[in-house]
């Protein structure tokens, strides 16, 4: 991307200022919030004065300011559709404006109807200048999908899985995978919570809403997402509630999640727990694998490999049972004149993982274990109009210890039936280990924003992370007396401008991405200590405008970078190599898109599209090692990622939705000659990047009725069928025409059937994924599993 456009972009910034000085000579009648009873801010409210044509919309921060009024005494209403109104009484003076916050309690009654007809916030999310996707979770609560089967179903996004339950996977939005692309929980990353804590353990009963930001990330989520972000957004409401479920299916897999609040209203003492466990021996069948057939056996030992030969069958997987389990309290107080919110929490995590398989499906372990516990405390504060009318300020630090065990202590070869052989190295290639991985760290992000008026605000965020890595294996020493140290800073700051009576909304901003890093590294026949900082700058600009009220188009472009991560500097202790000389990525992003939808009775209508632009140098990616049986992440010199997206969306009141979704992208290596002096351009030179789909789709059915057999019931039934093209495995210059390595097309089948009663108190459903059994492949052409079934029981009360 052109350096002198983002130059140009950033002129408009002091053009725009001079709306600001029009502005000032303005008197407004009245200004304000208007938010939940927790202090989430409620955009695309409506507030006017009632008997006059005087009304306006919130901005994103729930922001509004009243044009002027004559003197006198008027009523002033608040409403937005899925929300009880709310009125107040307000006195206005010449040449003086009135401060007025409004807070909004949902109407539980209209739920359906909002979900149809309604701005929801999550619509609000989508019509941001950002590329962003916002997924309400509450059509999936009854299922028992994790957050990675809800968000796999959304342009753009494709999630590949090693395998079943509690698998490693690979998350790529718009061709950028990996540790580009990061993960959020209101706002705080993923990581500092735990490692249980991830997309693929989460139930999504924890989840209220799923925003996916695309290639450019908002400056307050603070973070050097260079590929695109995902913030789970959690219950904020100011209610009791009680959410639990347990889920049965194949495979003995049990999912249980636990949700609940207490608010003790007279003090604003607030309670916040969450929990879950899952559990799953992840026996399904592997198809078309192969065994040792005959030779002198022991049990499962075969002690003679005369006469024994490779033979093709179908056997079931016997070491790759998972558990993990989370906990976590906040307590604190809410809605006070000093704060907002103020919560104190702590949170625990288990796992344990049998290992099947290494980074391919042809190393098969029979006694590779994997164990791992967290412990989080943190602390958390909210307040608006902090000493002043439009200060917003919201304060997040956790400190956190995150310990792995990974056992690999025999010495031996083993086969998919179960059978092995003795070898002199262990299972993973090396010498017998417990290897032990302990990481302590200490996370702050504090984020501030300034409303000036309605049509210009400021945004300022610093995040710090501070982590510790020692890795020792227990047989040999008992500490590890070389730690490594990863410090990451990032500080940014942004300005929004509301443009043409707030159709055209522009972001501008720069972030300071800052690592410091301390590694040990093997020189000259022993370990040295590394140490190194890498800072950089990156800018970039949002733009949305709208041509009608639903109709929309977009702009977003961004020099950004992305920071190693802690996995692909000191490695995972199990299937990734540390590599000490990993550089930073760096991109320019850009994204082109529009949206519109319409409604006509109760007939809605929603479609958007995007073509999005990568070009990134330095690019990571893992790279597979034979002779270690890992992964490990390297740097390569450019890759360009261009590609298209569209969605189409239809619902007809609350009885039938259906959205069809496609995603393009090609991921070419740009690397002409590398690092060598030669003229020979690389063999790879302008191939496909391997091990990454370049097309794929999705289409969801749902049809349902309420007040079924009883009032206050709800029938639902739900079809889900994703497509991924076939797409190569290694890279495609090498091998013969009809030998290269590839992983077919596949075609996926699910179903789900829900009924729920007494209001949603009560909820069971039905489900079966790869309803055809076909053979589903994915990440490194790893089996996923066939046909499943599973039954969902959810009790919920408000």
């Amino acid at each position: 991307m052109p350096r002198s456009l983002f130059t140009r972009l950033f002129l408009l910034i002091t053009i725009s200022f001079n709306g600001l000085q029009g502005f000032a000579q303005k008197v407004l009648s009245v200004s304000g919030y208007v938010k939940t009873a927790s202090g989430e801010a409620l955009p695309g409210a409506t507030v006017s004065i009632l008997k006059t044509p005087n009304g306006v919309t919130t901005d994103a921060n729930g922001f509004f300011a009243l044009p002027a009024a004559k003197t006198g005494t008027y009523t002033v209403q608040a409403t937005l559709m899925g929300y009880k109104a709310v009125s107040e009484t307000v006195t206005i003076q010449a040449g003086k404006t009135a401060s007025l916050h409004f807070q909004l309690q949902e109407n539980q009654q209209n739920l359906n109807e909002v979900s149809v007809y309604g701005k929801t916030e999550t619509q609000a999310v989508k019509e941001q200048a950002f590329t962003v996707n916002a997924i309400e979770t509450k059509q999936f609560q009854n299922t028992t999908a994790d957050l990675n089967q809800v968000l796999n179903r959304s342009a753009g996004v494709r999630i590949r899985e090693q395998g079943g339950l509690g698998s490693n996977f690979n998350f790529s939005i718009n061709g950028l995978s990996g540790k580009a692309v990061k993960y959020f929980i209101d706002g705080v990353p993923m990581e500092v919570m735990g490692s249980a804590m991830s997309l693929n353990n989460i139930p999504v009963n924890l989840s209220e809403r799923i925003e996916v930001y695309k290639g450019v990330v908002p400056v307050q989520l603070g973070s050097d997402a260079m590929g695109g972000a995902v913030n789970v957004i959690t219950n904020q409401k100011q209610t009791n509630y009680l959410d639990l479920s347990h889920s049965y299916g194949s495979f003995n897999t049990h999912r249980s999640a636990l949700t609940a609040q207490y608010v003790h209203k007279p003090t604003g003492i607030t309670v916040k727990a969450s929990g879950f466990f899952n559990y799953s021996d992840n026996n399904y069948k592997m198809k078309g694998v192969e065994i040792l057939e005959g030779g002198t056996r022991v049990g499962n030992q075969i002690t003679d490999l005369t006469g024994a030969n490779f033979v093709t069958t179908d056997v079931k997987r016997f070491h790759d049972h998972y558990r993990s389990g989370m906990g976590q309290v906040e307590v604190g107080i809410t809605n006070k004149s000093w704060a907002d919110v103020l919560y104190a929490g702590f949170g625990y995590s288990e796992s344990r993982q049998d290992q099947q398989t290494g980074f391919e499906q042809a190393i098969v372990y029979g006694n590779v274990e994997r164990k791992g516990k967290s412990s989080t405390g943190t602390l958390r504060y909210k307040k608006s109009n902090l000493l002043v009318n439009g200060l917003d300020v919201n304060l997040f630090a956790s400190l956190s210890t995150d310990k792995y065990l990974t056992a690999d202590t025999l010495l031996r070869q083993y086969y998919w039936d179960g059978s092995w052989t003795t070898k002199g190295a262990t299972e993973m290639g090396g010498i017998k280990s417990l290897s032990h991985i302990i990481r302590p760290r200490a996370f702050l992000r504090a984020n501030a924003s300034y409303t000036l008026n309605e049509r210009h605000s400021l945004n300022l965020n610093y995040t710090i992370d501070r982590l510790k890595n020692e890795n020792y294996n227990e047989l040999l020493v008992s500490g590890d007396d070389m730690p490594g140290i990863m410090t990451k800073q990032i500080l940014g700051l942004a300005y929004q401008q509301e443009l043409l009576d707030k159709r055209w909304t522009n972001t501008f901003f720069a972030k300071y991405y800052g690592l410091g890093l301390e590694r040990k590294k093997w020189v000259d026949n022993g370990y040295q200590v590394l140490t190194d900082n890498f800072p950089n700058y990156g800018y970039g600009a949002a733009s949305r405008y709208k041509i009608l009220p639903d109709l929309g188009v977009k702009l977003s472009l961004e020099h950004t970078f992305r920071l190693q991560e802690v996995e692909e500097v000191f490695g995972d202790g199990l299937n990734v190599q540390p590599n000490p000389d990993l550089k930073p990525e760096r991109s320019d992003n850009v994204n082109l898109g529009s949206y519109y939808g319409f409604r006509t009775g109760k007939h809605r209508f929603f479609a958007e599209a995007a073509g999005f632009y990568r070009n990134a140098s330095d690019f990571i990616y893992p790279v597979a090692d034979q002779r270690s049986k890992a992964l490990k992440n390297e740097n390569k010199s450019n890759v360009r990622v261009t590609g298209f997206e569209a969605e189409l969306r239809y619902d007809y009141a609350d009885l039938l939705s259906f959205n069809v979704n496609a995603t393009y992208q090609n991921a070419i290596n740009m690397t002409k000659f590398g690092s060598t002096t030669s003229n020979v351009p690389e063999a790879t030179y302008k191939n496909k990047i391997p091990n990454q789909p370049w097309f794929f789709g999705n289409a969801n059915l749902g049809i349902g009725k309420s007040d079924v057999f009883m009032k206050g019931s709800r029938l639902q039934f739900s079809w889900f069928t994703q497509y991924v093209h076939w797409f190569y495995l290694t890279w495609e210059a090498f091998g013969n025409v009809n030998g290269k390595s590839t992983i077919p097309s596949q075609l996926i089948h699910n179903a789900t059937l829900s009924y729920s009663f007494a209001d949603g108190r009560y909820n069971v459903s039905a489900e079966c994924r790869n309803l055809t059994d076909d053979l589903a492949y994915d990440n490194f052409r790893l089996q996923k599993p066939g046909r499943a079934f599973a039954l969902k029981l959810r009790y919920f009360i408000h």
